[in-house]
């Protein structure tokens, strides 16, 4: 069996983080965990407990996010892959594994094209090349300008399925204990910062450059990241493989038994090699 997982906060330069390592049994480099927007390391509890106990995992709540407090000064994804990346350095960990959902999605691009010596494999999952890229409708948009489904459960439950998408638009009470039953709350400046963060970034020039293995997983009936962006992705990195699931945004989490084996099968070619 794989190791509980312990919980601490770990100050990097001047700014304090909320991380999580689930040791592993095996050998092979960790892997890092890059979270969706206004999400908490807690939210990837159903993925984590799925995926293989070989693999060691490390989570972080963004500052200003779960129980990051909020940073001194606004900062871009360019500024935060340093953050993260001298995290990993200060845990014992040279070369790691990178796993970024949605808004983490960015940050992962940015972390392989920033230090590509020290990514070996990439998974992006339910996200796209940022401010250049194939958008949701304007009602996700605007749902998505606010953290109020994180505070307000009634109001998760509403608009769940129009934002996710997939299983959750049978299921709104999902929604519900997805981001309220375990989750920490951040700040509203947070949030704020970590939409600024990605304003005006985009992967799109970049993406030709990246050499890492990636694997690219996206829903067929995803709201918030049309299913168009995952197969950008999957042209423009020149050593991605794109897999389509049939549901939404968040089956990382909600179809975990599903996700995880794939992306354990896929970093265990790299650590069978």
């Amino acid at each position: 069996m794989s190791g509980v997982p312990v919980v601490r906060t770990v100050t990097v330069h001047g700014q304090r983080l909320r991380v999580s390592v689930r040791p592993g049994t095996g050998s092979g480099p960790p892997l890092l965990l890059c979270n969706g927007i206004g999400a908490s390391l807690e939210l990837l509890d159903p993925f984590v407990d799925a995926l293989d106990p070989q693999i060691e995992v490390v989570r972080f709540d963004v500052p200003g996010v779960g129980g990051s407090p909020d940073p001194a000064t606004p900062y871009r994804f360019v500024t935060l892959a340093r953050l993260v990346t001298q995290l990993m350095s200060q845990l014992g960990h040279e070369t790691f594994d990178v796993l970024g959902i949605s808004w983490g999605g960015g940050l992962a691009q940015q972390l392989a094209l920033q230090y590509p010596r020290r990514v070996r494999r990439l998974v992006l999952v339910a996200t796209g090349t940022g401010s250049l890229m194939v958008p949701a409708g304007p009602r996700v948009l605007w749902t998505m300008a606010t953290p109020r489904r994180y505070r307000d459960p009634e109001f998760a439950e509403q608009v769940g399925g129009l934002l996710y998408g997939g299983s959750l638009r049978d299921d709104p009470t999902a929604v519900r204990h997805l981001l309220h039953d375990r989750s920490r709350v951040g700040s509203r400046r947070g949030y704020l910062l970590q939409l600024l963060a990605g304003a005006g970034w985009t992967s799109l020039p970049f993406l030709p450059l990246l050499r890492q293995p990636t694997l690219v997983l996206a829903g067929r009936d995803d709201p918030l990241i049309p299913v168009a962006n995952a197969r950008i992705l999957g042209r423009l990195i020149p050593r991605a493989r794109v897999e389509l699931y049939d549901d939404g945004h968040l089956a990382l989490v909600t179809r975990a038994d599903l996700l995880a084996p794939k992306v354990a099968a896929f970093l265990g070619a790299r650590m069978s090699r």
